[in-house]
């Protein structure tokens, strides 16, 4: 698998991260470690997770991915080769969650420790705080990576003038800003006012912003659990109408004449849209991982990235088209 750089971060990542929020929880120790072996062999090294991963399981209270990460670089001593993203913003057991300046020194030293490093490649934001000084967050960060604790920052679920207006106070004290921006983000498009709760869905307002100012894009939720393929979920609710029916017709005959799974082409999709988005892949069984990964070796024609662009509502599909 291709490597990459990530934005103007300058850091090398491969074209396809793997989401580990699942990991060190629902997915054993023993499944973790041998799907983390499968990812590195294949060329992947771009771990996504965050402090409070899973403790939304029962049983479980967060810091069970870090952990699993930690134990698995440790055993086999490659730190070095990885690069890991993680987050934090949301509450947790034993965290009142937030982006206040003591909250991001005391959750990046729990993730530190927990990940058995001592530094965070991409430490992120990962919801807003809108009780907290933006000015307090980016200063706090600014001290995480002047004190070679964090290599570079991020945001997810941050609207898009928030971003902008942390990075402009960011560049006026002569700081680092987001340099990268996770959100949720599929083929299909959700219906108006769609409410996904606390996720924001990649817009084409943030493709264009990230666009003209060099930040990376992530998508994650790309294959929404499963809901394309099998015949046992159903899609959320937020992608019902029209146009989704239109965009799952195409998806799957251009599928069928690509001779690739549906989720190699959405993967495959991504990657070649214009701003590029790097998925976030996640399975929980071997068979899963090493057919999603082989998207990232996928080329899609030009006229099967138009069609699949223009699928669906045609006012949309103009609108996307305009040049910016």
């Amino acid at each position: 698998m291709n490597k990459q750089k990530l934005g103007k971060t300058g850091i090398e990542v491969s074209a396809l991260a793997l989401g580990t929020d699942l990991i060190g929880t629902r997915i054993n120790q023993e499944q973790s470690f041998l799907l983390f072996n499968r990812y590195v062999a294949n060329g992947g090294n771009f771990l996504d997770t965050a402090n409070f991963y899973a403790s939304w399981l029962p049983g479980f209270k967060g810091g069970e991915s870090e952990t699993t990460i930690g134990e698995w670089m440790s055993g086999r001593r490659n730190r070095h080769e990885m690069v890991i993203s993680s987050k934090l913003g949301f509450d947790y057991p034993g965290c009142p969650g937030g982006l206040t300046a003591r909250e991001i020194e005391r959750e990046c030293e729990k993730s530190l420790r927990r990940l058995r490093t001592d530094y965070i490649d991409i430490y992120q934001a990962h919801r807003d705080d809108r009780a907290t000084p933006i000015s307090e967050t980016m200063e706090a960060f600014q001290k995480l990576i002047q004190a070679g604790k964090v290599r570079a920052i991020g945001a997810s679920n941050l609207a898009i003038w928030r971003v902008a207006k942390a990075n402009a106070v960011a560049q006026a004290n002569g700081w680092s800003g987001y340099a990268v921006v996770e959100q949720r983000y599929t083929y299909l498009r959700p219906r108006h006012g769609a409410d996904f709760g606390p996720q924001i869905f990649i817009s084409e307002e943030l493709k264009d912003f990230a666009g003209t100012d060099s930040i990376a894009l992530i998508g994650y939720s790309v294959l929404l659990q499963g809901a394309y393929t099998r015949s046992d979920r159903a899609l959320p609710e937020q992608f019902g109408g029209a146009d989704s029916d239109a965009r799952l017709e195409l998806l799957r005959s251009v599928a069928k004449e690509a001779n690739v799974s549906v989720n190699q082409l959405i993967i495959a999709w991504m990657r070649q849209s214009k701003p590029a988005i790097l998925p976030i892949i996640a399975a929980s069984r071997e068979e899963h991982l090493l057919e999603n990964m082989e998207a990232a070796n996928l080329r899609l024609t030009d006229d099967q990235m138009a069609r699949l662009d223009t699928a669906g509502n045609p006012h949309i599909a103009r609108a996307w088209l305009q040049p910016s």
